[in-house]
Parts: structure tokens; sequence; C-alpha cells
């Protein structure tokens, strides 16, 4: 930790959140005579990269300077009057959860400016393009950072625009109607996060998200928070996504552009979950505790349908599309993550803290390579480029053959990587769920995810086999291996990947803190 003022860190997360704005303005505008490179748009593209690169850069600082023995109290705090008359502000501030996500946003944006730098996607001329990726950048540490609801909900909302046009005007087959179905369900579902916002602030009194967590329900009524935890719920559920609400995601990553599907994945699915944690179990403890059980057995059944529907895709003859199948993991993977908060307990809400971000590196890592795939092959159908006895990209492209087998048993919670933490807390939480919940019924939900672990296991080794392993005929069709830029842009996830398996406690002592604060009464 570097010392640093409150000044100056709050200088740092005023500039994570308003640079990426400022870059987007300067995208659309010529660039100066000095900076154009070899045309516009590479100059454009070179610009993203700088944007996110300072970026990442102030966020690293940001995390130097953060007091970690004060992690579960809100830090580089900026709180300024806003709206007077409805008694919104700019309320901005990081502790030991949101922290993490906002690291992560910033190093997801910045990889994906730097791989688009050299392998932009097919579509219009760049300079749009870069303008969207900086302003979902800042709508998403906007979202991560906001401490007052009506602040929470806009910087939500921003999202959502540049996400559309990234799969509407860049992405594959079917990205119009990817993109419609996209917006309209998240659309649907932040009008009804809007009611329960708006009822939750204008019955407490406050919408300040520091208060609110503060009072712990008080002044709001159980009818009230009850009927405030559905509408949030709901909206929140759209996002993350659960099943059933789950339908826009595996057509949003199959049309979007890799670099769309890695931060769709790595950064967009954490802000319902966010939600859930950080406005829903502090401001309305009763309402949460009421749909807790109903919460925990939808993520069961998301854990199993989406387990079930990869190992169909990945059989041969079904027509499965690889990008299609890490989409509907993403529900099992994202299923996990809703169990450990219904469990109410500080062991689960940490691992789904931690399966946050393991399935942002992981999944992200992969939306990478299946990118790099569909590049050397033209397609992510398994029928197409795994025909026969498999794709053999070991004996192939060697380099990328093991980043994908690495992927894979990352994702599939192999322990000593990342996504083994986040899982087996998770499942622990649910073994011992908060005082007042069903046992029996969590050692159900317990069951039911571990042998979800298992379907995982099965569908991820089989995706290893069919793409990575095959006959000598197909092995002497060489492909291009890994280049120097895929290199540049997916070694960090790798190495975070390792890191977070091997040393947990670098993000449990941020999140197990602030999980203390936002949860008092909880023991374990």
């Amino acid at each position: 930790m570097i010392a640093l003022n409150d000044t100056v860190l709050r200088f740092l997360l005023a500039a994570v959140v308003v640079l990426p704005l400022l870059g987007a303005v300067a995208a659309m505008l010529p660039a100066p005579p000095g900076l154009r490179g070899r045309g516009p748009e590479q100059a454009v593209l070179r610009h993203g990269v700088t944007v996110t690169g300072l970026v990442l850069l102030a966020a690293l600082a940001l995390t130097a300077g953060f007091a970690y023995d004060r992690a579960g109290e809100v830090q580089a705090e900026t709180d300024v009057s806003w709206i007077p008359a409805l008694g919104v502000r700019l309320h901005l501030g990081v502790d030991g959860i949101s922290l993490p996500l906002v690291v992560l946003t910033a190093l997801l944006t910045f990889l994906c400016a730097l791989y688009s730098y050299r392998n932009p996607p097919k579509g219009p001329a760049p300079r749009a393009f870069v303008a969207l990726l900086l302003v979902l950048e800042a709508g998403t540490l906007a979202t991560f950072t906001a401490l007052d609801l009506i602040l929470f909900f806009l910087a939500f909302e921003t999202v959502l625009v540049p996400m559309y046009f990234l799969i509407a005007r860049w992405g594959g087959a079917g990205r119009t109607r990817a993109a419609g179905k996209f917006i309209v369900y998240t659309l649907l579902g932040s009008v009804v996060m809007l009611l329960g916002l708006l009822l939750l602030g204008l019955q407490a009194g406050t919408f300040d998200m520091v208060a609110l967590a503060a009072g712990q329900g008080a002044g709001l009524s159980r009818a009230t928070q009850i009927t405030a935890v559905l509408a949030l719920g709901i909206g929140f559920a759209v996002k993350t996504p659960m099943w059933p609400l789950h339908t826009w995601l595996p057509d949003a990553h199959t049309a979007a552009p890799t670099v769309g599907s890695v931060l769709l994945a790595g950064v967009l699915l954490k802000m319902g979950t966010y939600g859930l944690v950080r406005i829903v179990l502090p401001a309305a403890p009763e309402g949460a505790r009421f749909f807790a059980p109903y919460l925990a057995a939808f993520a069961v059944v998301g854990i199993l349908y989406g387990s079930l529907a990869c190992l169909f895709l990945v059989r041969d003859g079904t027509g499965g599309d690889l990008k299609r199948l890490i989409a509907y993991s993403s529900v099992g993977h994202m299923g996990f993550v809703l169990l450990g908060i219904a469990t109410l307990t500080r062991t689960g809400v940490n691992g789904a803290l931690f399966a946050n971000v393991a399935h942002g590196l992981v999944t992200g890592l992969l939306f990478f390579l299946v990118g790099a795939v569909k590049e050397r092959t033209g397609s992510t159908e398994l029928d197409q480029f795994a025909r026969g006895s498999g794709a053999a990209l070991y004996g192939r492209a060697p380099r990328l053959g093991g980043l994908l087998a690495f992927g894979a048993v990352a994702s599939l919670g192999l322990p000593g990587l990342a996504g083994f933490w986040g899982e087996m807390l998770a499942l622990l939480g649910a073994y011992h769920p908060a005082d007042g919940l069903s046992r029996p019924a969590y050692l159900v939900f317990l069951a039911l995810g571990a042998f979800g672990t298992l379907l995982t296991a099965a569908y991820l080794l089989l995706v290893v086999r069919r793409v990575c392993t095959g006959g000598r005929e197909t092995a002497a069709a060489k492909l291009p291996d890994v280049r120097g830029y895929e290199f540049a842009a997916w070694t960090p996830l790798v190495v975070l990947t390792v890191l977070a398996g091997l040393w947990p406690a670098l993000l449990l002592g941020l999140t197990d803190p602030a999980v203390q604060h936002l949860l008092p009464g909880v023991s374990r």
C-alpha cells in the first residue's frame, strides 16, 4: 500500500470514471496532424488503447493507495449535491466489494482495446467503435462506484446503448435480432428495477446507498421490503442473467464481436449480482430473507440447465456453436454466484464475489480464444471445424490449443485456479445457510450444485477433446499460432487466473471486511 491522501484518491477515482467519457468525445474528433500515424483508423484505435491504458493506470494507482486495513469502509469518497429538489447526489466511492470490479473492468477494457488495435472488428469505421467502447467502460465503472440509487440507475442504463450498437453494427450473423433481444430484455428489466429503487429510496427517505446500508432496513415495513426486493430482484436477474430470464444471452454472445463478448461476459453480467450485494442485502434484509430460498432454487436450476445445454451443444451432429456453448456455461457459473448470495452468509457472499471476478477472468479469456479460433478456421460451429476426430488444435496451433485447454480446466473449477474458490465457498455457504433459512432445503441445493460441477467438468472436457485433439490428417493442416498482440492481450488473464487460484486471500482479504460491514448481523 502506498500512502495517498484523500484528495489524491478522490482525484484518481474521478479520473477512472471521467476519462473514458472525455476519451469518447475526443474519439469522434479529427486526430491532430502529428498523431494520425498511417491513417485516421489507426489513430483512433491507438487513441482507444491510450485512454483505456490511462484508466487502467489510474485504477491501479487507486488500488495501491487503498487502505486495506479499512477495506470495509468507503474510500476515495466524493459526495456533492446534484439534484437538490430530489435529494440526488453525485456520490462516488470504493470499498473492498467494488474495487476488484473496478480493476477488472479497467483491465478487460484495456485488453479489448489492445486486441482491437491489431485486429479491429469487421464493420463500419472504427471511430464510433472506439467511442462506444469508452462509453461502455465509463458506464460500467460508474455503476461499480456509484453510492446514490439514482446515479447507480443512470450509470446502469448508460451501458445498454453502447453494447446494443456494438452487437448490431459489428456483430456477426443474426446481429440485428440478437441486439434487439438484448435491448428489449434489459430495458424491461431496468423499468422494474427503477420502480424498486424509487420505492426503496422514497420510503427510506434517502437515496444514499451508504445510509441505506447502515440503516439495515430501518423505517421500511416488511411489505415494503418484500415489494422492493421483488422489483430489484427481477431487474438484476435479467442482467445476471438468472434462469429463466437468460434467453437473450446466448444470442447476444453468438452474434457479438469478440471484444463485445469479452466485455459482456467479463463485466456486464457482474452488474446484476453486484446490485444484489450492494443494495438488496443491506438495505432490505427482511425482503432478502423472504426471497432467499427462491433465489437459491432458481440458481441451482440455472446451474443444471446451463450444464445440460452445454452437454447437448458439444455433442457431435447437434450443430453446436462454441460461443453459444460458453454463453450457456455463463448461465451455470453465474448460478453459483446467485447461490452464494442466497445463503445470506459471509462465506456464501464472499464466494459469490470471488466467483464474479474469477468468471470475468476465465470467461473473458475463453471468448478471446474462441474469437481467435473463428478468425483462423472461419467458424465457431463445432461440427464444421471439429468434424470427425476433432479439430486437433494441439497439433495445428499448439500454443492456442494449450491456452484453450487451460481456459477450459480453469472454468471447470480445477483446484489451484481462480474458478475453484468461488464455487466452493458458495457451496459451503449452502451447507450452513443463515439463521432462519431451511437447512434441509439448502442441503438439497448444495447437492444439486455439486452435481452441476460434475456436469460442468464433463462438457468442458468434451470441448477440449473435440477442439484440441484430433487425428494426424487434421493436425497436418497447420494454423497460425498465437500472435504477439494476442499474447499481450491474453497473458494478464492467464497470470491473474493462476494468482487468484494460488493466493485467494488476495481477493478475499478485500471482500470479507466489506461483507462484514454490509451484513453486520451475520456471524459466519
